[in-house]
């Protein structure tokens, strides 16, 4: 196993990783490749809470690197074929109230992921977009809604893994883990979004573990 170490947050860091990742891989093993976009924060709270500059790394993270990462390896992965994974979310479906910026980061994973999987369409790549919803780990911690992890509906990492890499091998663009999940996210995309962001600022009062004023 080898370890490239790097700030996803920070642009030259990530191309100096990607740069090293594909010297490796032209050098070293063979065959198709799978990359997974998995590295993402959260925030919980009314922007800008924490602090503004968490907002912003939040973006780099969640966004700009998946998009740099991916630009940076397709030639690779068009060259010997595979697939790009990106971990997007529940909260892609609906406006997030209480967590504005991380929701809109999810719906651009989500969106961007699908729409690169049609432009791929036709060659040897292909991606696919993992959408799960609560799951115990540490994010909720370092998120600002601790506790929220240890929720009756949360799934565990191995379930949400599973369920990713049965979706992997189906050839599907997107993927909702979970049934609870999957009856949410229906009924959040189809709602008003006015109302959808009401109703999530509700549950994320909630997750927050303390009422927010009106």
């Amino acid at each position: 196993m080898n370890h490239f170490p790097c700030d996803l947050s920070r642009a030259a860091e990530v191309d100096r990783a990607a740069a090293a990742v594909a010297a490796f891989l032209a050098g070293g093993p063979t065959g198709r490749i799978l990359l997974i976009n998995n590295s993402g924060i959260g925030a919980f709270g009314r922007f800008p809470e924490p602090d503004l500059e968490r907002e912003l790394a939040m973006i780099d993270l969640n966004v700009r690197a998946v998009v740099q990462l991916t630009g940076r390896l397709l030639p690779l992965l068009r060259a010997r074929g595979g697939v790009i994974m990106n971990i997007a979310s529940t909260v892609a479906f609906q406006p997030t109230a209480f967590a504005a910026t991380y929701g809109a980061t999810k719906a651009f994973v989500l969106n961007w992921t699908i729409a690169l999987n049609e432009e791929l369409r036709g060659s040897n790549v292909r991606a696919l977009a993992v959408c799960p919803g609560t799951t115990r780990t540490d994010f909720f911690q370092h998120a600002g809604a601790a506790g929220a992890e240890k929720a009756p509906f949360a799934m565990t990492s191995e379930d949400v893994v599973k369920i990713a890499l049965r979706a992997l091998g189906s050839g599907r663009a997107q993927v909702v883990t979970g049934w609870r999940n999957k009856v949410m996210t229906f009924v959040g995309a189809r709602v008003p979004k006015p109302l959808a962001a009401r109703v999530s600022g509700q549950i994320l009062r909630r997750l927050r573990g303390r009422k927010a004023a009106p």
